[in-house]
């Protein structure tokens, strides 16, 4: 019997030395796709908290809110502020004009009079508190009387802009002039109350953010752009064997080689062992080349190192039993499907499919609540949590158990349907 299933594995060494070609291409395509994607968003990211965003400020205030919009602005790192425009100050036709042709990505209009109008508005909120203590004369009391009109900070973006700028700058902008109006009614009631001496409040902020990660040896380990693609593109490329193994297996049944290997006689289940052992060894060198391309060689093409100290062997445990998942569904795939006009197109189109649903490309969370529901039964959304347990949060053996387990019941699955299938068609 071991003899049969090395034969069966010799076998399909030398299908794969026929179509050397097809060979290259499972090993170089996944690298291409990690090193082009990894690159992408990792300029992306920088181009957002590095580069400075070039955006227009249109002033009409020119007052104490327009000059601290400013300065957070610069003092936030991320915008540069154009306020002119071959050297005249812009107007807000020209603003909206510029960002609605994709010239900049933002125009910021500072209403006229906020400063003073806000300032008025303070003021007349605070004597109507005063005056009902009885703290406030009746000429004072009366200036509470005067309407004022609401102002708004006019956003233009463009078009072709993601909404998650949109809300962090919307978010952003909302929050400097809270602050503004905060820090305008502390000062108009200390004002007021006529001790200028001694501050009677206090301004600094009571309620802070703190971001906690976890640590490893004392040292904080901080998710990037490699350690989330690394993983997901192994799983697509691990995943992408799916298309030659099934187009092999439908090329023995039309050409008649399996019906040879049969009648020699060697059960099916030799059959399909001698592939899964030989497409789990490409499964495994794809993984590892794709790791040494995070460690060696991203380096040099400026990404970040990926680190995986400590964490390798229980990584190559979710690659191994991620290419069993994959290798069953090709299996599965090949024996039911009748040519490769059938194989090849559904074989690809199901991998990105898995892909699209299992969070390679979006996240999870970021998808609709039935969309979420659907990742559960994506394979590739298995082996994606289980290398983020290794990987980011830093867990063992036991935490990825359930996710092993899973792939290697799919394995499983779909290969005793293969074989069960392929009894019954022949027994007809």
């Amino acid at each position: 019997m071991m003899h049969k299933f090395w034969m069966s594995v010799y076998k399909e060494i030398l299908l794969l030395k026929r179509d050397f070609g097809g060979l290259v291409i499972l090993f170089v395509m996944p690298l291409v796709l990690i090193i082009t994607i990894t690159l992408i968003q990792d300029s992306t990211f920088k181009s957002v908290t590095e580069t400075k965003i070039p955006i227009l400020l249109v002033d009409k205030d020119n007052g104490e809110i327009s000059k601290t919009v400013k300065q957070n602005l610069n003092e936030s790192g991320s915008f540069e502020i154009i306020t002119q425009i071959n050297q005249k100050n812009i107007t807000e036709d020209q603003a909206k004009e510029q960002v609605f042709k994709g010239k900049y990505q933002l125009a910021i209009v500072i209403p006229e009079k906020l400063s003073t109008d806000l300032q008025l508005k303070v003021n007349q909120n605070v004597e109507k508190i005063l005056s009902t203590f009885g703290m406030q004369d009746s000429t004072a009391a009366a200036k509470v009387n005067a309407k004022l009109q609401p102002k708004e900070v006019r956003l233009y973006f463009d078009p072709a802009t993601q909404l998650s700028f949109k809300n962090g700058v919307k978010s952003a902008i909302d929050k400097m002039i809270s602050q503004i109006e905060t820090k305008s009614i502390y000062a108009t009631f200390q004002d007021q109350l006529g001790e200028s001496d001694e501050p009677v409040f206090e301004q600094k902020t009571f309620i802070s953010f703190k971001e906690i990660v976890p640590k490893v040896d004392n040292k904080e380990i901080i998710p990037n752009s490699v350690q989330h693609n690394v993983p997901a593109w192994t799983l697509f490329a691990i995943f992408f064997v799916v298309v030659p193994l099934s187009i092999n297996i439908v090329k023995e049944k039309s050409q008649g080689t399996l019906v040879r290997l049969i009648t020699n006689p060697v059960p099916y289940a030799i059959v399909i062992l001698g592939k899964t052992a030989t497409y789990l060894i490409i499964c495994m060198i794809q993984f590892w080349l794709m790791v040494a391309v995070g460690v060696y060689l991203f380096p040099y093409l400026g990404l970040p190192t990926l680190d995986v100290s400590d964490k390798l062997l229980l990584m190559s445990v979710v690659a191994l039993f991620s290419g069993l998942a994959a290798i069953g569904f090709g299996i599965l795939l090949g024996t039911v499907a009748k040519t490769q006009e059938q194989s090849a197109p559904f074989g690809a189109t199901s991998v990105v499919i898995l892909a699209a649903i299992g969070g390679v490309w979006v996240p999870v969370f970021a998808m609709p609540k039935i969309m979420q529901y659907a990742s559960h039964i994506s394979p590739m959304n298995w082996g994606l949590n289980a290398f983020y347990d290794v990987l980011l949060r830093n867990g063992g053996l036991l935490e990825i158990l359930p996710e092993i387990i899973l792939l290697l019941l799919f394995f499983l699955l779909t290969t005793v349907i293969a074989i069960s299938y392929d009894k019954k068609k022949r027994a007809v």
